[in-house]
């Protein structure tokens, strides 16, 4: 079975792709290069053992899309493609509604026209805002408080429109809560562009001596510490629920909406002591003023994932702090030393067609 990857050599994309291949099955990745680095997929194949075929494509592009769609046996898809910076979302709307809400509405249209009716989509807890009330699980009123959780969302109520105009469709919706960790050989791992926006990635270039220190927003909130609790997941555990996910649409039809997360938060400051157990430095901090919207405690009900799909995470929060050091101890720059050393970038890509 060939399963097309939209997004596949990004931080979730890339550690599905292993998952994937490790299990037998055949891929091709869609993937625009645009926040990712093509060196992944060489480090894919040293995991694998396994060659990967890849595009440089963007999914607004609805000629070359077809042209993939026309040259491989897709069975079902993987869509993970999409912005996914919360800040810039809020500076660039329309930018991220056209790249993320009409790029979907064309993979649909391809997928229809080549009778692909099988789809695991990428979501978000952004959809859900800032909820006071936890655990949260999937009926939970959807309020996303910035255009990046609205396209999000948006996309959802689309997809639920496609199936109930043709139940043909097999569609699941997973709304994960906060991916961290790296894979456990080190080779691929979260490589933001520029300043992370997001707690473990600053924590760990704070502890390579990339950035000077944390900064810890708000520890007046009503949790144990004063710090904000979120649910975090290790980005293995996020991949081996999108297989899962995938099984259960490859045999069934319908449109089901999955958490995955672990059911438990951590505190900011839990993290941090964690991330220093698990590398042996010190993390400087200073707290700031709380950030506008954000939740004192956010973290999710599973119980329908364990139940419908059989999946639940198994990472504890050491093991995610382990593998995160361990990726960034040894990338410093993640990807882009292994771009000068090996010369590899997307024009090579483009020039063999695939990888």
């Amino acid at each position: 079975m060939t399963i097309l990857v939209t997004g596949g050599a990004g931080y979730i994309g890339s550690h599905t792709c292993v998952e994937l291949l490790n299990k037998g099955y055949d891929i091709v990745i869609m993937d625009s290069f645009e926040n990712s680095n093509p060196n992944v997929l060489k480090r894919i194949t040293e995991i694998t053992g396994k060659q990967v075929k890849a595009y440089p494509i963007r999914l607004l592009d609805k000629a070359s899309v077809r042209e993939v769609f026309a040259k491989h046996n897709i069975e079902a898809v993987m869509h993970f493609a999409g912005y996914k910076a919360v800040g810039e979302s809020v500076s660039f709307p329309l930018k991220y509604y056209r790249n993320n809400v009409h790029s979907t509405v064309i993979l649909c249209e391809v997928m229809r026209e080549y009778g692909v009716n099988k789809l695991v989509f990428s979501s978000s807890a952004t959809v859900y805002g800032a909820v006071n009330q936890v655990p949260i699980d999937e009926n939970t009123e959807l309020k996303p408080a910035n255009p990046y959780g609205r396209t999000k969302q948006i996309i959802e109520g689309m997809l639920q429109d496609l199936y109930f105009s043709d139940q043909r469709w097999s569609i699941a919706l997973l709304r994960y809560f906060n991916p961290i960790g790296a894979h456990t050989s080190g080779l691929i791992g979260e490589d933001p562009n520029g300043i992370p926006n997001n707690l473990l990635p600053y924590i760990s270039q704070v502890a390579v001596g990339k950035l000077d220190k944390l900064h810890v927003f708000g520890n007046d909130y009503p949790t144990k510490d004063g710090t904000g609790i979120r649910d975090y997941i290790h980005v293995v555990d996020l991949a081996i629920g999108h297989l899962s996910a995938l099984e259960n649409v490859q045999s069934s039809t319908g449109i089901n909406t999955f958490n995955l997360g672990t059911g438990r938060g951590y505190s900011v400051l839990e993290v941090i002591a964690a991330f220093e157990k698990a590398s042996g430095r010190a993390i400087p901090y200073t707290i700031e003023a709380r950030r506008s919207g954000d939740a004192a405690i956010c973290y999710a009900n599973c119980s329908k994932a364990k139940e419908q799909l059989g999946w639940q995470a198994t990472r504890g929060i050491d093991a995610m702090c382990k593998d995160t050091w361990r990726w960034q101890s040894t990338n410093l720059n993640g990807y882009e030393e292994v771009t000068k050393r090996n010369k590899t970038n997307v024009s090579l890509i483009k020039n063999a067609g695939i990888f």
